[in-house]
C-alpha cells in the first residue's frame, strides 16, 4: 500500500462548498481506500491505496455523493517529502501560517511559464519548484500576492494553496506507516 494525500480546492472557506470531514472520509473509503484519515476542515485527507487514485474518480463521487463540485488533487507521499526538502525559505519562514505551498495539478506550458513568472509577483518572497510555488508572506497571507489566480489566469493550471503548518502535518501523517 502507497500513502497519499488528497487536497480539495477550496473547501469550507470563506463559508462556501461546505463539506463536513466524515463525509469526505466516507467518500474516500466508499472507493476501496484504506486508512483514510482527514486533517482539519479544508479538505485534506490521507489514505493508502494499491493502484495510484484517479483525481476525476474522487471528483465525481464527491459531486454524485455530496453534491460537491471542487477540484482534486492528489499528492504522493514522495511529491509531497520533495516539497518539504525543496522548502527555499526554511532560513527565514519560521512561522509556518506565514508561508505557503501551492501545489499544481500539472505542470505549465514552459513557454508559458517563461512568459509569466509568478516569481515577478513578489521576486524575495516567491519562488518556483515542480509542481509547486512557495510563497513567504511576512505580512500575513492577506496581504501577499495573489498567486493561485495567477497561476489559473496566466498558467492555465489549476492549483491550492495550504499554509506550512499543514503541508508539514500532512506530510508527517503521510510518512508515518499505519498500524
Amino acid at each position: 500500500m502507497t500513502g497519499y494525500v488528497l487536497l480539495l480546492r477550496g473547501v469550507n472557506v470563506g463559508g462556501r462548498t461546505k463539506l463536513a470531514m466524515a463525509d469526505l472520509r466516507a467518500v474516500l473509503e466508499d472507493l476501496g481506500f484504506g486508512d483514510v484519515r482527514t486533517v482539519l476542515q479544508s479538505g485534506n485527507a490521507v489514505f493508502t491505496a494499491d493502484t495510484e487514485p484517479d483525481e476525476r474518480e474522487i471528483q465525481a463521487a464527491l459531486a454524485e455523493r455530496t453534491g460537491l463540485d471542487t477540484r482534486c488533487l492528489v499528492v504522493t507521499a514522495p511529491r509531497l517529502r520533495a516539497v518539504v526538502d525543496g522548502h527555499p525559505f526554511r532560513d527565514i519562514a519560521h512561522d509556518g501560517s506565514r508561508m505557503v505551498a501551492i501545489f499544481l495539478e500539472a505542470d505549465p506550458d514552459p513557454a508559458v511559464a517563461a512568459a509569466h513568472d509568478p516569481v515577478a509577483l513578489d521576486p524575495e518572497r516567491i519562488r518556483v519548484g515542480d509542481r509547486v510555488v512557495y510563497q513567504w508572506c511576512p505580512d500575513g497571507i492577506s496581504k501577499a500576492p495573489p498567486v493561485v489566480p495567477f497561476l489559473d489566469r496566466r498558467w492555465k493550471v489549476v492549483g491550492t494553496a495550504r499554509n506550512w503548518n499543514t503541508v508539514t502535518k500532512l506530510h508527517d501523517l503521510v510518512q508515518r506507516p499505519t498500524a
